[in-house]
């Protein structure tokens, strides 16, 4: 897996034993996000223009929000991305997130995500630099290779 540093373009990269279908479904079902996505159940329908957004599983409000600007299922989906967790996040403009599922040989997957325009973010690009997207796309893989969420 690689990571950047808080900057302006964040991209990561994860081989994952599944198929792109499967790393699909799992970014853009809620029954698959709310075991990986630290609790959050995606809400979605996934056409250009329609909200992409993290509801805290309690149904206490968003945690994120964003929109879909490009789906090409299973190989990418771009969407805005406004994360609401902290009135510091809350402040910053959207950001944009690619998620990108290239098939390798014998059944892995390649899984990129590029999270770029975080240029006016400087606590967003800080927030999910390292561990966050780190999270996500280790707890993400564990869950698909091994049927078990990273953490129950």
């Amino acid at each position: 897996m690689t990571t950047m540093t808080a900057q302006t373009t964040q991209v990561y990269q994860v081989f994952v034993k599944a198929s792109p279908e499967a790393i699909w479904e799992a970014i853009t079902k809620p029954e698959f996000t709310r075991r990986y996505f630290y609790g959050t159940a995606l809400a979605t329908t996934l056409e250009p223009g329609t909200a992409f957004d993290f509801h805290y599983a309690d149904g206490s409000g968003l945690a994120v929000e964003g929109s879909v600007v490009e789906s090409d299922p299973p190989r990418r989906l771009v969407h805005t991305w406004h994360a609401l967790y902290t009135p510091e996040l809350a402040a910053e403009p959207h950001s944009r997130v690619t998620w990108e599922i290239e098939p390798q040989e014998e059944g892995y997957s390649l899984l990129t995500v590029a999270h770029d325009r975080l240029e006016s973010s400087p606590k967003t690009a800080e927030g999910v630099s390292g561990t966050g997207w780190m999270y996500v796309l280790s707890a993400l893989k564990t869950l698909l290779e091994t049927g078990r969420p990273l953490a129950d």
